[in-house]
């Protein structure tokens, strides 16, 4: 892949994707969702319709449009409206609660909210609190929204810039302590994931994509979305992830890509398995990323799907991805591939108290590359601190090379050190998600007078039974005796994102 050409031949704006579509195959299908289906050249026109309704409703260059949504039409065609108006898409899942909406739009300030009230129960719940008014575009099949009131105290932001300089999307991540942040990422940020995510995938026309993955959280939005868009591909959207469905879909209506989480994957493992399976003979591409994948599932899932299990990694604060596994050369472990061109990497030693063993070669992974935000919204302190002088963005992720290809081994701020050793917990969620028992598992340290404490917190698959002892031998069985949990629980169900990610500030509480 040549990164400079990719990079010149990028238009924009990422609207200017849609617009590309309906020149290139107007009639062919861009999105289909079980109410409706629309063609590159209606989506195009959808665009145009709702650019227009948000400039009469009071949409400026450079304001903030807070769009509250699941996946369905109304919301990719948002999503490109408010690109087409020169604003930035603020995405927010609707599944998150009134306290934590209300607390991103204090921050961000809005010029006004977009709800998917035929597509989200919660998001017309959202809507009915904020006293939207509920519409319809005639003769244009996005379904029904309803727009909020404009703030009229919502000022402009810079418009009007290169695409590199020019915020597209404002993302809120709450990261590892619960503080939300807005990540600006560029149209430069996304197309350039966008169109390399989807060339590295070899993505065209007549793939069938299942996009389950919330747009509202960056995996969703840049791989699945726009890079699905970008390479002419129809996008089958769903609202949220529901075991049955998805196996129905990826069967039934000839799936030919799925990117998933790992609780994703092992759902369906557990649920189609002993009904025979998944007769799935479209798919060809199956991916895992937004959490660490362990060696279990990907055996299991491979046997499941009967294709290679692919496996990246990234951060909403490059947009996302900096590595994936190559189509032709999939990973027989835990890797993430080699860096996607046009990215740069760097491993940063850890600070001489943080390890014990000289040979450890792992460190903090800095980033540097056309995918690096723009920073985070009204607050350039952290900015400072995350993103140096000269482009590097330091992740927090530890990380290591070999033979090329990138191992992320956990956040530097979840590095537990006891008795002078390095423990990863990615490494001990890895030896107890191998229990046959165990659907997924957390690890965290607790600070104790000279030393770290290990603990690890576990959800069992629906049907088996495990206890805490027995999980300690096998863990013991696996582990130097440094890394094992001092205490294991069994919860009903690990704290997640709405795109599937442990929120680890949340086992804290539990630890106590």
């Amino acid at each position: 892949m040549d990164t400079n050409k990719l990079i010149a031949s990028l238009p924009a704006r990422i609207d200017a994707i849609v617009t590309r579509g309906a020149k290139a195959h107007a009639d062919h299908i861009a999105l289909h969702e079980d109410a409706r289906t629309l063609t590159y050249r209606q989506l195009d026109d959808a665009v145009d319709a709702l650019a227009a309704h948000f400039a009469s409703a009071g949409v400026r260059a450079g304001d903030r449009v807070m769009l509250i949504g699941e996946n369905s039409v109304a919301l990719v065609a948002a999503l490109f409206a408010v690109s087409r108006l020169d604003a930035w898409a603020l995405v927010a899942n609707a599944r998150l609660s009134a306290v934590e909406l209300d607390a991103i739009r204090t921050h961000a300030k809005p010029r006004i909210a977009f709800y998917t009230i035929e597509a989200s129960d919660d998001a017309a719940r959202h809507a009915q609190r904020d006293g939207a008014v509920p519409a319809s575009l005639d003769a244009t099949p996005v379904g029904a929204f309803a727009l909020g009131a404009v703030d009229t105290s919502s000022e402009q932001e810079p418009h009007g810039l290169p695409s590199d300089r020019q915020c597209a999307a404002l993302i809120y991540t709450t990261g590892t302590t619960g503080a939300p942040k807005g990540v600006m990422l560029s149209h430069r940020n996304l197309l350039f994931v966008a169109a390399a995510s989807s060339t590295l995938r070899r993505v065209g026309s007549g793939d069938r994509v299942y996009a389950v993955l919330p747009i509202s959280h960056v995996f969703g939005l840049t791989s699945v979305c726009l890079g699905s868009l970008y390479a002419g591909a129809t996008l089958r959207l769903a609202p949220r992830f529901d075991t049955e469905r998805a196996g129905r879909v990826l069967s039934e209506e000839r799936m030919t890509i799925f990117q998933g989480v790992p609780a994703m994957h092992a759902k369906l493992i557990d649920h189609f398995t002993p009904r025979g399976g998944l007769n799935a003979p479209s798919l060809r591409f199956v991916y895992c990323g937004g959490s660490p994948l362990d060696m279990s599932l990907k055996a299991a899932a491979e046997a499941f799907y009967g294709v290679p299990l692919h496996n990246g990694y990234g951060m909403t604060e490059t947009s996302p991805t900096v590595s994936n596994t190559l189509l032709d050369a999939p990973a027989r472990d835990a890797s993430v591939g080699p860096l996607v061109p046009g990215v740069e990497a760097r491993i940063v030693p850890l600070a001489p108290h943080g390890t014990a063993d000289d040979s450890d070669d792992t460190g903090e992974l800095w980033v540097r590359g056309p995918n690096v935000m723009l920073g985070y919204y009204r607050d350039p302190v952290q900015t400072a601190a995350t993103v140096t002088a000269d482009g590097w963005l330091r992740t927090g992720d530890l990380a290591r090379f070999e033979n090329g290809n990138l191992y992320i081994v956990g956040r530097s701020k979840e590095l537990i050190i006891r008795s002078g050793f390095n423990v990863y917990p990615a490494e001990v969620e890895q030896a107890l998600n191998s229990h046959p028992a165990v659907l997924h598992s957390a690890v965290i340290g607790r600070s104790v007078p000279g030393n770290e404490d290990v603990l690890a917190f576990v959800e069992l698959r629906p049907g088996f039974v495990a206890d805490e002892t027995a999980l300690a031998e096998w863990a013991s069985e696996r582990l130097a005796p440094y890394k094992r949990p001092s205490s294991i629980r069994i919860i009903d169900a690990l704290p997640v994102s709405a795109s599937g990610k442990v929120l680890k500030h949340r086992l804290g509480t539990l630890a106590n």
